[in-house]
């Protein structure tokens, strides 16, 4: 098995559709790499992946919006198909088997403080104690 691991933005919202009963959310993520060419001219060079999302777990639909941060697993599939000018080009597909928000380009936008793991189906808790808590003390080691 392969799998493969993105962090990247979304493209655009988020599409769920209902095929053969079963619930799928589709999505692009692009990736940007930054390099330096030959020249030493700094280029960047974008990957688009496609995400399909096989799940029942559809409450994090609404969070899939443009912008977003992510971060997907799953197992890669390319797919080739003739372009205009008689080349033939490429595609990666992603059939995605975990999906966490990692953030969002105007954090004031949408409640992802927390983030979210749809692997998990509940908003990830920040184990950090508060200000007010007391922690235990650090030289309290097991060794």
């Amino acid at each position: 098995m392969i799998k493969l691991q993105v962090i990247g933005n979304l493209g655009k919202d988020c599409v769920t559709n209902t095929v053969n009963g079963k619930s799928v959310i589709n999505f692009n993520v692009a990736h940007t790499e930054k390099f330096r060419d030959a020249q030493g001219n700094q280029k960047d060079k974008t990957i688009w992946v496609d995400c399909a999302y096989w799940t029942d777990k559809t409450a994090i639909a609404p969070y899939l919006r443009k912008g977003t941060q992510v971060f997907v697993e799953g197992s890669p599939e390319v797919k080739t198909f003739p372009k205009n000018d008689g080349t033939t080009g490429a595609s990666l597909s992603l059939r995605i088997s975990s999906v966490q928000l990692l953030g969002n380009r105007s954090e004031n936008t949408t409640p992802q403080q927390g983030g979210y793991s749809s692997s998990t189906a509940a908003p990830a808790r920040n184990t950090a104690p508060a200000q007010n808590e007391m922690a235990e003390p650090i030289d309290d080691l097991p060794f």
